[in-house]
């Protein structure tokens, strides 16, 4: 082997003998704690938030570096998938004009929410979530699910975050031209919450890419990993993802590397304690005489 290898006899047992170097023994408590901390991201964190994470506590070390330990152990991120067409615009709707064209920025809390649908597959068939999302924090203020795509899910959505977050009146949100955004329910229930309804243009995504942003961030880290077996097995999933992992722990590049829930602590302690109070998910009602859905339960 010393002969293949064109080094000496000698000089291999003197590298079999001897003592780990301290840049060695660094590594490897490094790599241990990357480890550690790739498990607790659910496996989603590539070198960027991981190395956020050492820096916050204290550890500091280069990005290259962890790049170099992460791909040392075979730790990568995660990737994103394709999408499938949940909008489906009423030709006869009178569309709300776009207030936002495309300058997704909010200087305080409430100033700007968007909001959108998505699908999530299961062997039982699609469930489906509506969300809005404060631009301020990227936090996901108002959601709910159902197992059919109707007005009711947005607008349940959209009574969340009124609720958690008690806006002023002014407020705008941001949507798409979906039927269930241009009904006259949701007309309704913006004017008596003084929002304003603002709409992106047919068919471009770029027109609400914040909210399409948390989408991809969804089905990459969420979604692609996993096979849920029915509706009530996904609505389990997402309601973890959203208010155990994405909202209060997952990292933001937007936020300097914070979790949303960590940006509005730090920057308006008043709206982060406005933020805390507890909400139940809106799920569909059960059908008349029983057997339906249980609502899902939170602490």
């Amino acid at each position: 082997m010393c002969r293949v290898l064109g080094v000496s006899t000698s000089g291999y047992y003197a590298w079999r003998s001897r003592e780990t170097s301290k840049r060695g023994s660094e590594d490897e408590s490094l790599r241990e704690r990357i480890e550690q901390i790739h498990r607790q991201s659910r496996q989603t964190y590539g070198a960027p938030r991981i190395h956020a994470e050492l820096r916050e506590s204290g550890q500091n070390v280069g990005r290259k570096r962890v790049a170099r330990l992460m791909r040392a152990s075979n730790l990568v991120g995660v990737s994103r998938r394709k999408s499938f067409q949940t909008t489906r615009r009423d030709p006869r709707a009178r569309p709300a004009p776009d207030l936002v064209e495309r300058k997704f920025v909010a200087s305080e809390a409430n100033q700007l929410w968007v909001a959108d649908m998505t699908y999530i597959p299961t062997m039982a068939g699609f469930l489906y979530l509506a969300v809005v999302l404060d631009v301020w924090s990227r936090k996901i203020v108002g959601w709910a699910m159902s197992s059919r795509l109707v007005t009711q899910i947005v607008l349940d959505a959209l009574t969340m975050a009124i609720e958690q977050r008690s806006p002023a009146a002014g407020v705008i949100h941001h949507s798409d031209q979906g039927c269930q955004y241009t009904s006259i329910e949701f007309g309704k229930r913006c004017r008596a919450a003084g929002i304003r309804p603002s709409m992106g243009s047919i068919g471009d995504c770029y027109d609400n890419a914040m909210c399409e942003s948390f989408f991809a961030t969804l089905e990459c880290e969420l979604l692609d990993r996993t096979r849920f077996a029915d509706r009530a097995e996904a609505e389990l999933a997402v309601f973890d993802f959203i208010e155990g992992f994405y909202n209060t722990r997952r990292r933001h590049s937007a936020l300097g590397y914070l979790a949303p829930l960590t940006f509005e602590q730090k920057t308006d302690p008043a709206e982060c304690s406005r933020s805390l109070k507890g909400r139940l998910p809106l799920l569909d009602p059960p059908p008349q005489g029983g057997g339906g859905k249980a609502s899902l339960l939170c602490s």
